[in-house]
């Protein structure tokens, strides 16, 4: 079985995008519980700065993942313009 990318073009752009924001807000995260992690063993102290970085990441990766979504929903939108435009 194979996947035919243009009879599932549409379908295959959304995995992508939902793929995109996973992966963008779980990375976010693990940097900052990483960093805090870090922190952590450097100052002694325990589980402070893993707390505040992993909320830190949880905010950061809404954000970047608020701009994908909004950069993908313009350029849909020039995509339909243009095409409008067109015929």
């Amino acid at each position: 079985m194979s996947f035919d990318y243009k009879k599932n073009r549409v379908w295959a752009e959304n995995f992508q995008i939902v793929m995109q924001l996973g992966l963008t807000m779980v990375g976010c995260i693990l940097f900052c519980l990483y960093i805090g992690y870090k922190l952590d063993q450097w100052l002694g102290t325990k589980g402070i700065f893993v707390s505040i970085f992993i909320l830190l990441g949880v905010v950061g990766g809404g954000v970047v993942s608020y701009r994908q979504i909004i950069d993908v929903f313009e350029e849909k939108k020039n995509r339909d313009n243009k095409n409008g435009e067109d015929q």
